[in-house]
């Protein structure tokens, strides 16, 4: 669909400013590096129920309050830390998927430097046809359950199959921008 611009993009990218910035700017474009990619999936786990736009225009206060996603810092958290971010009213106050958070941090600080990045990216799939519609994006994928299980079997939570493909999405490890998008990448 044609945005404000006559730029075709994907159709969902074009209810708010804030999703033609995202579409644009960082939706399916490579990210790497184990803290940004902690950013990336301790935000996915957030958005699970909930819509996009949501987690989007919270991001600031979860920065803010999850000291912009440094693994080391939010391994570190305290009780006190916790207590903070049940009340925080910048993000969403979820125990369960705060709880996770808190959890992965935990996790990942014992991992060697990279280790995320690697783990993740050995899961980019072969790139495929490009989408013609929002039909043609699967929610799931073999790689996503893949991804999801060798996650979750290093101990990570809030880490599902929907939320590792998104995750995927988000990262560029695949390129569900359809194929009339100016976004898409040739």
């Amino acid at each position: 669909m044609a945005g404000a611009d006559g730029a075709l993009r994907c159709p969902w990218a074009l209810s708010t400013e804030d999703y033609v910035a995202y579409h644009d700017e960082e939706w399916g474009r490579p990210v790497h590096g184990d803290d940004a990619l902690f950013e990336r999936l301790s935000l996915e786990a957030f958005q699970s129920g909930l819509s996009w736009i949501t987690i989007l225009r919270r991001r600031p206060g979860f920065r803010k309050a999850f000291a912009d996603f440094r693994i080391a810092k939010v391994a570190a958290f305290t009780d006190e830390d916790r207590a903070r971010l049940l009340l925080d009213e910048g993000i969403i106050r979820n125990r369960a998927k705060i709880d996770a958070t808190l959890a992965n941090a935990r996790v990942l600080a014992d991992w060697a430097p990279g280790a995320l990045d690697e783990l993740i990216w050995s899961h980019a799939p072969e790139p495929g046809p490009a989408p013609k519609t929002l039909a043609d994006v699967p929610a799931v994928t073999p790689e996503s359950t893949a991804l999801s299980k060798a996650l979750k079997k290093q101990g990570l939570r809030f880490v599902g199959p929907t939320t590792a493909y998104a995750l995927m999405q988000a990262c560029g490890l695949v390129d569900d921008h359809l194929e009339t998008c100016v976004a898409r990448r040739a």
